[in-house]
């Protein structure tokens, strides 16, 4: 037979309604008396009923989470972040992935939220104006966008492109390009923003080539145009679009990084393995997706503190083998 709340509460000695506070809301339970029903529910091996919980505290014990597109590398380790922390939550996640359709967000935004506490919204592609409209509906924390006071965790693209620009000038580069990911991408906008003022405080030129997809594809027409721009070096939006880049310029007989220096940001696993190896800013992705579920918590259990909460997680330059001096003519 499955073990019960009311063993749980004859073997610590305390009624079954004192279980149930001690195990879903400990605050209102005594320290004494709550290390003595956890150490009786341990023993026992007591798993409470998540659906009789949800009657008690109002919650699914679900989050959900939304991210663009799960064949990029990138968002893997995201979902691992969330996956990981929501667990030591005892949160289970629900996934869904828009295929990089800013149509689809607030639809799936408006339908999981019947069925999780909240929302970790992963590069949201969607309109400000869609996004507030979805917002009340239930808690959501966004990664790598902001808007206005919504709840946020960012990547520091400022000082990202700063070290990227300042590794190309340093190898002699005085005109670099920049292949530009999507038009509605708020990481896109302002990794642009830092190029232009950290070029143009360097003295350099700087090329933006696009808006292309944010995949291997988009790289690979991205790549005539980046050779016809008469640049010595390139910097992609992502590392997908940095390897399609890489593997048109090797079929057009391209020496990477002999004739063009070629740089990615994020950092995915595969940038490693590609040869050259790629020369990108690093994306603590795990790191991202573990502080989205910490602030959707900390919003779900005091809304007024956390409500306008911002975090901005560093960057890092990876130097490979993509990257070298810039061609003497």
């Amino acid at each position: 037979m499955p073990v019960t709340i009311k063993d749980v509460a004859r073997v610590a000695g305390v009624s079954p309604s004192t279980v149930s506070r001690a195990l879903t809301t400990p605050a209102l339970v005594q320290a004494e008396t709550r290390a003595r029903v956890e150490r009786a529910a341990a023993e026992l091996g007591y798993q409470p009923n998540r659906a009789a919980r949800g009657l008690i505290t109002g919650r699914t014990g679900n989050i959900g989470l939304i991210v663009p597109d799960l064949t990029n590398p990138f968002f893997p380790g995201v979902v691992k972040g969330v996956q990981s922390r929501a667990r030591e939550s005892d949160f289970s996640v629900f996934l869904a992935d828009t295929d990089e359709d800013p149509s689809a967000e607030a639809g799936l935004v408006r339908a999981l939220s019947k069925q999780v506490d909240g929302i970790v919204l992963c590069s949201p592609r969607m309109t400000e104006e869609d996004l507030r409209s979805v917002i009340g509906e239930t808690p959501v924390v966004m990664l790598n966008r902001r808007v206005g006071q919504i709840p946020a965790i960012t990547i520091d693209n400022i000082d990202g492109i700063r070290q990227a620009v300042a590794h190309l000038a340093a190898l002699g580069h005085r005109r670099i390009g920049y292949v530009a990911g999507p038009r509605l991408s708020w990481s896109n906008r302002e990794r642009a923003r830092a190029l232009r003022t950290t070029t143009n405080a360097a003295g350099i030129d700087l090329v933006e080539i696009g808006n292309f997809a944010p995949q291997f594809a988009g790289g690979v027409a991205a790549a005539d145009l980046v050779l016809a721009a008469g640049v010595t070096a390139v910097i992609a939006y992502n590392d997908l679009v940095a390897l399609g880049l890489l593997n048109w310029f090797a079929t057009r007989g391209v020496k990477v990084p002999e004739a063009i220096s070629v740089m990615g940001f994020d950092d995915i696993v595969l940038s490693q393995m590609v040869s050259p190896s790629l020369t990108t800013v690093a994306q603590p992705q795990e790191q991202i997706g573990r502080a989205g579920v910490d602030m959707l918590l900390q919003l779900l259990e005091d809304p007024d503190r956390a409500a306008a909460a911002r975090r901005e997680l560093p960057s890092q330059l990876m130097v490979r083998h993509s990257t070298g001096r810039a061609p003497s003519n």
